[in-house]
């Protein structure tokens, strides 16, 4: 196989999968990990991919969210395994903030049946399905709702963020990053979700290898600013030191 063909099938897996690492490649292609190292570093020079510890991320445009229909069918398991984690952190009683997206609707899906808990949620799917929940106290943040993402978002969501607190928010995220902390593509909901933080006294953000190191057109928040950053069991272990280094406890699982 020519470098050329080599470097455009490894595009294209990068694409595929949300992340590569250089040893997998290296076997694949049965080739030395020095020349996937070269192979990566050419394609992020064509701003193809972008390098991390290990392997690479494709780089597409930071402004692009793929609509909900199309990330519910992404990565399904591995949200799951995300959810049932997370679900350890779900207090017995209390108020919890639930943000709008797919790995917090699996969440949603799980909470624990028999507890009282208030949830305050901005995600139109989730709603739907809390209502039915006899125990739960459900709270629909208004404003206006994104057809792309089925959230609610604007001021008057932000107007009734701002005047209540939580004991945990569960925060999802398009791009987690050391260098930049926690991105989306949309600015009002990074608004939103960084109204979220504040109204909490803990935050948990849900996210799964495919959005690391892969950073988002608006920020919301520093990794100092989490308590616990939940992912699945393909997170590179070296990247999730290093994310928590930054501050929040990573849980891969």
């Amino acid at each position: 196989m020519f470098a050329t063909e080599r470097r455009q099938a490894i595009l294209v897996r990068t694409r595929a999968a949300g992340r590569v690492d250089v040893l997998t490649l290296a076997a694949e292609f049965e080739v030395t990990p020095e020349t996937i190292r070269r192979d990566l570093t050419a394609l992020e020079r064509r701003r193809l991919v972008r390098r991390t510890h290990g392997g690479a991320v494709p780089v597409e445009r930071l402004d692009v969210e793929p609509r909900l229909a199309d990330r519910e069918a992404q990565n399904v398991p591995e949200k799951e395994r995300i959810a049932r984690a997370a679900v350890a952190e779900v207090p017995v009683e209390g108020a919890v903030l639930l943000d709008a997206g797919t790995t917090t609707g699996a969440l949603a899906r799980l909470l624990p049946a028999g507890r009282e808990l208030t949830v305050v949620n901005n995600g139109l799917p989730a709603a739907v399905l809390l209502a039915e929940r006899p125990e739960v106290t459900l709270h629909v943040l208004g404003g206006r709702a994104r057809g792309r993402t089925q959230a609610t978002v604007d001021q008057w969501a932000e107007q009734a963020l701002a005047e209540i607190f939580v004991d945990v928010a569960f925060i999802g995220a398009n791009g987690v990053s050391v260098e930049r902390g926690l991105t989306t593509p949309d600015r009002a909901e990074a608004a939103v979700k960084r109204a979220m933080m504040t109204a909490a006294r803990r935050t948990v953000v849900l996210a799964d290898h495919t959005k690391f190191a892969a950073d988002t057109f608006a920020r919301f928040g520093d990794l100092a600013d989490v308590d616990v950053l939940i992912s699945d069991a393909a997170l590179d272990p070296g990247l999730a030191a290093e994310v928590s280094g930054a501050g929040p406890r990573v849980v891969r699982a």
